[in-house]
């Protein structure tokens, strides 16, 4: 089955889906022959919404053998695998897929599989937070409360109060809620892909129209050879000029494939035609190519001669066999690059001398945060020396562009949101000789001042402070 074919069908499988026809779409994934990672994913999903969790079981299997790397494959086998030990009133076996769930997420955060097709995003706390339930199932409450703890070091602030809630139910020595994937949610073909599958009439219905090229006997592909549907302009005076003129920018012919490393790079390959708004100094050209602008080496494009002779018995050149040329270097004049290493990397431009108001500006909507919660730091780790923020000398920054290029690091701030202040009540009395303990009756109310660690809590009762054991008390749901 030939890629084409493989892409129509993976598209109608999931429109089937988005329409509600899970069994069609099963139908057509089924019949897709030596499906990639991606389907083999999808297929397992429907078979999940369908209970079929034998068959479920075999599709992420296959996904996974064809992409070891896919996290989110691991991490669906393993609920599959959780509602079958469910089935099982004495289960005995530790779902294995988890733990390589979590090690594929490579120490990130999260992985957003946007890119990849898939509108979702795997967290690394959801991940252990489920681990934490495969152990809890066994009765290894003690690995559950471990991997709960260990949940908070990747927590976002969303997902904190489900791993809270989790942890609270260990201590009761009681099950809590499966983290689930979101049904219906599936890898999808590249759009671009898809788009590039209907059939398209580039050359048209044939119409008689007057050529502005003197005696045009050529019965062949002239390109780009500007045509008028007046006769009368093409004996005006200078009618020539003006219709070259009105082509935006000067024809070239791509002569290699160039990949674009920046979002202001355009990306095209060997024979598209390009028009060349603008060069600059530094080998780099600003071109038209499919209604989008972008820069182009120079370097990488032929100028595309419009002759006013007849191009009759000539013959289509071969296309270049040579290496294509060195990139050229992006001068920091004009702008710089900064690259971003957030829990994803991404780069943006900023004019060269930017102020930090700019900068942090720009790196804020990349990240969708607020700019008063980044941290900016020209190390991995945000060290008083290498902190970038309002204060510091952006020429000094500035100057360790190299090439136009520069490297930062991006840091989410932990900010505790003003909130109401969090109360417990203790369920058992709790009496101690140490002085550094927090006495209290069952019933009494405390307010917590700090966590110490996952078992001891630093709190305020009845006018004294000091530490106390999380297993005796209860959070107070905070009032409406």
């Amino acid at each position: 089955m030939s890629f084409l074919d493989t892409l129509r069908q993976w598209d109608e499988a999931v429109t089937c889906v988005d329409r509600g026809d899970l069994s069609e779409a099963l139908r057509i994934f089924l019949s897709i022959q030596d499906p990639n990672s991606k389907i083999c994913f999808d297929i397992g999903c429907l078979h999940l919404l369908k209970q079929e969790l034998e068959a479920a079981e075999k599709a992420f299997d296959c996904s996974i053998r064809k992409d070891e790397h896919l996290a989110v494959a691991f991490f669906q086998r393993g609920i599959t695998f959780y509602r079958k030990e469910r089935q099982d009133p004495t289960p005995l076996i530790l779902c294995p897929h988890l733990p390589r769930a979590f090690k594929a997420l490579r120490g990130n955060q999260l992985i957003d599989y946007k890119a990849l097709g898939l509108q979702y995003k795997l967290y690394a706390c959801e991940v252990l937070h489920n681990m934490a339930l495969s152990e809890a199932q066994l009765g290894n409450w003690e690995k559950a409360q471990e991997n709960l703890v260990k949940a908070l070091d990747f927590k976002t602030e969303n997902k904190l109060n489900a791993i809270d809630r989790a942890l609270q139910s260990t201590l009761k020595q009681k099950l809590f809620k499966l983290v689930e994937f979101p049904s219906k949610v599936l890898f999808k073909p590249n759009k671009n892909y898809v788009a590039e599958l209907e059939k398209k009439d580039y050359l048209g219905k044939a119409k008689v129209v007057a050529s502005v090229v003197p005696q045009d006997i050529f019965s062949g592909f002239a390109p780009l050879q500007p045509q008028v549907t007046d006769p009368l302009i093409v004996s005006a005076c200078g009618c020539v000029c003006a219709l070259l003129r009105a082509l935006e920018g000067e024809p070239h012919t791509v002569l290699f494939e160039f990949v674009p490393e920046t979002s202001d790079e355009l990306a095209v390959v060997p024979g598209n035609i390009v028009f060349v708004l603008q060069k600059g100094a530094d080998n780099w050209a600003s071109v038209v190519f499919n209604e989008r602008r972008g820069l182009v080496p120079y370097n990488y494009l032929e100028r595309l001669e419009i002759s006013l002779a007849s191009k009759q018995n000539e013959g289509l050149s071969a296309p270049p066999t040579r290496e294509p040329p060195t990139r050229p270097e992006r001068k920091s004049e004009d702008s710089l690059i900064v690259k971003v290493h957030f829990t994803f990397t991404f780069a943006v431009s900023v004019p060269a001398g930017s102020t930090y108001a700019v900068l942090i500006e720009k790196i804020s909507r990349k990240v969708n945060l607020p700019s008063d919660r980044i941290m900016l730091s020209l190390t991995a780790e945000a060290k008083d020396l290498s902190v970038i923020d309002a204060d510091t000398d952006m020429a000094s920054v500035w100057s360790r562009a190299g090439g136009g290029r520069i490297t930062v690091w991006c840091h989410a701030k932990e900010v505790r949101s003003p909130q109401k202040e969090i109360h417990f009540v203790a369920l058992h009395s709790y009496e101690s000789l140490n002085p550094e303990d927090l006495s209290f009756h069952q019933g009494d109310t405390i307010t917590l001042l700090s966590l110490v660690n996952q078992d001891w809590l630093e709190g305020q009762c009845n006018g004294n402070t000091g530490i106390f054991p999380a297993a005796f008390v209860e959070e107070v749901p905070p009032s409406v």
